[in-house]
């Protein structure tokens, strides 16, 4: 691959208008490619900590993105979900730290406590090149008493969503004074969910010399108006996407109304995806859709934003883990989700745009695997269906609605089930103790054992379905690490 440029571009206050746009001036500013992380300026810890984490070729935000942010440069970097950008700025911000420092010296805002827990997991991973090095969480969703006794022992890098973090620093009990970088990932997400004047707040009570990276999907006018207000002669990192476009069989299908939740369930036969996400316009749809595919043998869960955090949670964790198959979710509840691998995705309704579609559509297909996308429609929807396709400049294929509704409803049946512990990493429960407790006096194969998720306070544990009764039996009447623990079947 060719060294590619990258702009530097800065807000112009001295003129009205540029080349670049409304009082931008730009000119070219040249990175040589890397091929390899031991060619970027990384501390020898940083070097071992990235081989043992399996990091070997960095992508384009990261080759482009990291050697800036180390030299203190302001970015505005362009990038799509799953690019490796939390590592573009992860490593940085992580190199950057004076770890007997035990003051916030990085604070990454996101747009969800989804994403938030994947970038602060991320970090954690990231931040075994240095010693002792804290990184907090925190989110809105949950007790706020908590996190404040968290704070008052101090913490390195702290990753959050808006709300919580204005929260924070309202009560007096988040202090920005020593922040030196401030990150804001998927920046274009959190100003379509309304958090532009929390975010304003936050910035202008960060230090003046701190260095700002934004990260970004798209380049709106407010994305642009907020580096000119917020960044310092930035550093602009475009990646231009050069992977093969994905493998992903789209179809739609006109239906009458009122018949999505029929629709749906001969979609779901007719592929039998081991997952599949079925995006939903407003909260009562997900709840009624998942209600009537429970009642007709389905294994689905709905996720929207008025559940209860600790039910979101729940809901991931069952999906990801595969005793769920279908999750029903809002598109804002699906923003951030780390799922990796997912052969349907149903559109319950056309969305209300063509990027938030695509978006969509984009959640299967991905790692070079094929996948399937239908999007069901009633007549009054139809014209959104067809500005989308005007709009990305793509044929439709639409199916046929008698054929498919003729499909004899055939639920696919989960493997897995939960097992819901009532300890965590609080608890200093760690995921070997609880397979040990599982394979060791419980006597459950290796092999029956599935996804074991750790949370602060409760830990989650996938088992064949098969053998749910014998673990939970198990693990009630054992002991983890020696200890108690209330367990349930979820």
């Amino acid at each position: 691959m060719k060294d590619d440029p990258v702009v530097y571009a800065y807000w112009n206050h001295s003129r009205k208008h540029s080349a670049w746009g409304s009082d931008w001036k730009a000119f070219v500013y040249w990175i040589p490619y890397m091929s390899s992380f031991n060619e970027l300026p990384l501390s020898r810890s940083m070097q071992s900590n990235l081989s043992q984490l399996g990091y070997s070729e960095p992508t384009q935000v990261q080759a482009k993105t990291i050697p800036l942010a180390i030299k203190g440069k302001d970015v505005i970097a362009m990038a799509k979900t799953g690019s490796g950008k939390t590592a573009a700025f992860g490593i940085g911000l992580v190199e950057g730290l004076n770890a007997r420092h035990f003051a916030c010296q990085g604070l990454v805002l996101c747009p969800t406590r989804e994403l938030a827990d994947q970038v602060a997991k991320s970090l954690r991973q990231l931040a075994r090149a240095k010693q002792n090095v804290k990184v907090l969480t925190l989110c809105g969703g949950v007790a706020i008493g908590p996190q404040i006794g968290s704070l008052s022992h101090g913490a390195h890098l702290i990753v959050g969503t808006p709300g919580r973090i204005q929260d924070h620093l309202r009560k007096g009990t988040l202090n920005l004074d020593h922040l030196r970088t401030v990150v804001l990932d998927e920046a274009d997400r959190m100003l379509d969910m309304g958090f532009r004047e929390v975010i304003t707040d936050i910035l202008e009570q960060a230090p003046a010399s701190r260095q700002t990276l934004m990260f970004s999907a798209t380049w709106p006018d407010a994305i642009r108006q907020m580096s000119s207000n917020y960044q310092r002669e930035p550093v602009d990192v475009r990646v231009v996407d050069q992977e093969e476009a994905p493998d992903i069989d789209e179809q739609f299908y006109r239906i009458a109304p009122g018949e999505q939740g029929n629709a749906l369930m001969a979609v779901l036969s007719r592929w039998q995806p081991s997952s599949c996400i079925a995006f939903c316009t407003t909260k009562q749809q997900c709840d009624d859709i998942a209600e009537e595919l429970n009642s007709n043998g389905f294994s689905a869960l709905a996720i929207h934003g008025d559940l209860e955090q600790r039910d979101r949670d729940e809901a991931l964790v069952r999906f990801a883990n595969g005793s769920v198959n279908i999750l029903v979710a809002t598109d804002v509840a699906a923003r951030g989700l780390d799922i990796k691998a997912l052969p349907l995705v149903v559109n319950v309704e056309p969305a209300r745009d063509s990027e938030v579609h695509t978006h969509r559509v984009g959640r299967t297909g991905r790692a070079g695997e094929s996948g399937h996308a239908v999007t069901l429609c009633t007549p009054p929807q139809e014209h959104r269906v067809e500005r989308m396709g005007h709009e990305r400049e793509m044929a439709l294929t639409w199916g046929d609605t008698e054929r498919l509704l003729a499909v004899s409803r055939v639920p696919v049946a989960s493997s897995m089930s939960t097992l819901c512990i009532a300890g965590g990493r609080k608890d200093k429960v760690r995921p070997g103790d609880i397979l040990g407790a599982l394979t060791g006096e419980g006597g459950l194969p290796g092999a029956a054992i599935g996804k074991i998720d750790l949370f602060d306070f409760q830990s989650f544990v996938a088992v064949e379905q098969r053998l749910a009764r014998k673990a939970l039996w198990a693990l009630e009447n054992g002991k983890i690490k020696g200890r108690r623990f209330r367990v349930r079947l979820v």
